[in-house]
């Protein structure tokens, strides 16, 4: 089962399941296709839209172990 940690980067969690994106667009991250975002970890991400990275890598984990 895939794990993704806050210094995952976001071009790597959309390699290892792409249907993770819509997770990302909820939050705000609409700029997923920019090369800039998928440099970014989640981590740094999150701060930018105002969400706790903790609970987003426990919600992006959830969403993975389900998808299994």
């Amino acid at each position: 089962m895939a794990q993704v940690t806050k210094s995952t980067m976001i071009g790597e969690l959309l390699m290892i399941d792409e249907n993770v994106a819509p997770i990302l667009l909820e939050i705000g991250m609409h700029c997923l296709g920019c090369p800039s975002s998928q440099m970014e970890t989640i981590e740094e991400a999150a701060m930018v839209h105002g969400i706790d990275p903790d609970a987003l890598v426990e919600k992006i984990n959830d969403f993975l172990a389900s998808a299994k």
